[in-house]
């Protein structure tokens, strides 16, 4: 018995989460595309080397580090490392603009930025901007590349650094991370968050996907798991953390290309990986008439799930299911997953609760209020905003205290979703504020007509957007890409004689059926993937 002292004072730290990883599976596996293989272990010593390597080019508590990159082994070390150090991790999102990238590492004060090489180019035409950034470090699976920019290339400085880097035990509440919304309108806004509010998530996502009884799309020490949400989107939805703390073998793709990560998933076992549509669908399209991924399960976020889409998966042998969340919420706030009442349903019933944005994951206090505060009636028809408390929301918009204001209005973080409630209590969002269609005093959702639209077997994908209408204000617009075996072969009139059959079986009324549907090659993405309803707006509204 130790004699003295006093208690612990135990910190819920990112340490912890590596540190019991590794100790849990030192040998698994993890992989970076046929190029990199190595164990927990090696992770562990690695993400010493980094931190010993960061230190000696001045990176300190409180600094931003800034890195730019695919998904990659080398990203998972910055994970911890950073944070661990107590430094900053910035995940810079380099499919913004270029003039959206300068003014993010410019708002949050880099200090030392890590990029890959294929970026280098990027950073090269916006670095006399840069003010604030003292050092640059290259990542590359190659030579290092001819720059003026450094010499540091990032193998080789973890060659030369010390693995015995000791990671203080920090307070809780230490940034650890930083990352910017990806709105189609203004500037990007940073939110930010602690260690203890990643910690939490980490701890709450491994319950939710592990311990619950309906395992169609399930979490555990013996899954595989590809992250296809880019990591420099809120932490890859925070799942990285949950992997490394579960042990799992872990397989990084690098940049997405639709037919290696079929061939990923295939040659590595994966079978848990988490994306939106449309990155699905590209997969699904890459795929010969023939081929299937059974044992593969997928997570959708960042957009609603088509139950046309859902289907396709399904029939490739794929279990699918939705999940929820924001930039500012860290993001997972729910996910699809069935309450016991539920599991004795057909299969065909089940996919209904599996393409809805789901139930609150715990400690997620979500409400779906109407402008006076009343919640809204739970019989999928009363619509409101999404208003949440959790552990893990952002506290505030990074020096923007005026918009802050209005995110938390209330005291309930505004997620500026509209959405139903079921008599279960599951939430189905059914439209972004912004892009509800009013059309002659009646809400339309674009979600909802997107969903019915995407169960016709033409269509490839869809999206639907209000335009102006003189007399009714709004009215919905279809705009449509169909599959090679239908070009040419599909009318207005087909996709409009399909949406009446939901409209007799009483799931849209007559109104909600575009005036309008036009076929086009591609629809317009966000950064990260999602359909830009913003361009389609000023395309069509002419």
């Amino acid at each position: 018995m130790l004699a003295g002292g006093s208690m612990y004072d135990f910190q819920l730290i990112l340490k912890h989460v590596l540190e019991h990883g590794v100790r849990w599976a030192p040998k698994q596996e993890i992989v970076y595309r046929d190029l990199v293989r190595y164990t927990y272990e090696d992770l562990y010593e690695r993400v010493h080397r980094l931190a010993s390597a960061l230190e000696e080019i001045g990176v300190k508590k409180g600094t931003k580090v800034a890195v730019l990159d695919w998904d990659t082994h080398r990203y998972l070390e910055c994970y911890f490392a950073v944070p661990m150090m107590g430094a900053i991790l910035h995940n810079v999102n380099v499919r913004l603009s270029l003039e959206d990238i300068l003014y993010t590492m410019k708002h949050a004060e880099d200090e030392v930025v890590l990029v890959n090489r294929e970026f280098l180019p990027l950073i090269e035409k916006i670095k006399d901007k840069l003010d604030t950034v003292k050092n640059y470090v290259i990542l590359t699976d190659d030579e290092m590349p001819e720059t003026d920019l450094t010499d540091l290339e990032y193998e080789e400085m973890l060659k030369k650094a010390s693995k015995d880097y000791e990671f203080p035990d920090l307070d809780e509440k230490t940034t650890a991370t930083l990352g910017y919304t990806t709105g189609t309108t203004g500037r990007p806004k940073g939110v930010y968050f602690n260690h203890r509010q990643l910690v939490l998530h980490t701890l709450a996502v491994a319950l939710e996907f592990a311990a619950y009884e309906d395992y169609w799309v399930s979490f555990r020490s013996n899954d595989v798991y590809m992250p296809l949400t880019p990591m420099f989107h809120v932490h890859a939805w925070g799942i990285p953390y949950v992997a490394t703390l579960l042990g799992v073998k872990q397989v990084y793709p690098g940049r997405y290309e639709p037919r290696r990560i079929a061939e990923l998933v295939k040659k590595e076992g994966v079978t848990l990986s988490h994306c939106v549509p449309t990155i699905l669908n590209m997969v699904l399209s890459a795929l010969k008439e023939d081929e299937r991924l059974d044992g593969w399960k997928v997570v959708i976020g960042g957009s609603k799930l088509p139950k046309g889409l859902a289907l396709k998966a399904i029939e490739k042998g794929i279990k699918i299911t939705s999940g929820y969340g924001m930039s500012e919420t860290c993001p997972v706030l729910t996910i699809a997953k069935l309450k016991p009442e539920l599991l004795s349903l057909s299969d065909e019933e089940k996919i209904e609760y599996y393409v809805k944005t789901g139930f609150p994951i715990p400690f997620v206090y979500l409400r779906v209020v109407k402008e006076d505060w009343k919640d809204v009636e739970p019989n999928e028809r009363d619509m409101g905003e999404i208003v949440v408390r959790a552990p893990w929301l952002t506290p505030e918009y990074l020096k923007d205290p005026e918009k802050t204001k209005e995110l938390w209005e209330g005291g309930w973080l505004h997620t500026g979703d509209i959405a139903v409630v079921d008599k279960h209590g599951y939430v189905n969002i059914v439209d972004r504020i912004k892009d509800v269609i009013k059309s002659g005093g009646e809400w339309i959702s674009s979600l909802t007509l997107e969903s019915l639209i995407s169960t016709h077997p033409a269509v490839q994908e869809v999206a639907v957007v209000g335009i102006p209408d003189e007399k009714w204000g709004e009215r919905p617009l279809a705009v449509i890409v169909v599959k090679k075996e239908f070009e040419g072969k599909v009318s207005e009139e087909e996709i409009k004689k399909h949406l009446m059959k939901f409209v007799e079986e009483g799931k849209i009324t007559k109104w909600a059926v575009p005036d309008k549907i036009v076929f086009v090659n591609e629809i317009p993405k966000t950064s990260v993937g999602k359909i830009n309803k913003r361009a389609l707006k000023d395309m069509f509204s002419g």
